[in-house]
C-alpha cells in the first residue's frame, strides 16, 4: 500500500499552510506609525530561502518565484513524512 494510499481518506481535509518571511517583533508606537508602503527591515537578506510551516510545523523551505501574473512559492526542500 503506497502513502497516498493510506491515508485516502484525508486528502481532502484542508490545512493551514503558512510561508513565513521572517519574525520581527514590533512595539504598539511602531505598529500605529505604519502607513501604506513603510517598510520593516527583517533580517533575512533578498534570495534567502524561506520557512513553509503547516499547522504551525515547520515542513520545508522554498522561495518566491514570479509566473506572469502570479507570486507564488517553489519548494526547495520539503520533508515528507511517512
Amino acid at each position: 500500500m503506497t502513502a497516498i494510499e493510506e491515508v485516502s481518506l484525508y486528502l481532502d481535509v484542508p490545512l493551514d499552510v503558512e510561508v513565513e518571511l521572517d519574525r520581527r517583533l514590533l512595539t504598539v508606537r511602531q505598529i500605529l506609525e505604519l502607513d501604506k508602503d513603510s517598510v520593516i527591515r527583517m533580517n533575512r537578506s533578498a534570495g534567502e530561502n524561506l520557512d513553509v510551516r503547516i499547522g504551525g510545523q515547520l515542513v520545508g523551505f522554498g522561495e518566491i518565484v514570479v509566473n506572469e501574473t502570479t507570486t507564488g512559492i517553489r519548494l526547495a526542500d520539503f520533508q515528507q513524512y511517512e
